[in-house]
């Protein structure tokens, strides 16, 4: 079975919008606009919630794909190159999170 990293889906996303496949569903994508990226990947990333939710990790793993490539769409919809994502990932290593525990909810 054939491997795709996100930089080569990223890549493969990036050549779609500059060279349209006519009929493709990512030509559709980018045709229909940031609206219908946007609908997919709040369709998506629910997918991937429920999945994770019902404990199946086949359906985790479909669904994951799918937000991804998604993901990937809305990214070259919106010029953000992938590089620039590493960048921001790279500006996070080592950092400490400024999570806080809340105080604790009184009851009244």
């Amino acid at each position: 079975m054939e491997e795709q990293n996100l930089e080569q889906l990223y890549e493969m996303v990036k050549q779609r919008k500059q060279e349209p496949v006519k009929g493709s569903y990512t030509d559709y994508l980018f045709t229909k606009g940031l609206d219908k990226i946007l609908k997919k990947v709040g369709e998506e990333t629910t997918e991937v919630i429920v999945a994770a939710k019902n404990n199946d990790p086949k359906e985790l793993q479909y669904e994951t794909a799918d937000m991804l490539y998604h993901l990937m769409v809305l990214l070259v919809e919106s010029g953000v190159s992938f590089e620039q994502i590493k960048v921001e990932l790279g500006s996070r290593v080592g950092q400490m999170s400024q999570f806080k525990d809340r105080a604790p909810i009184t009851k009244r």
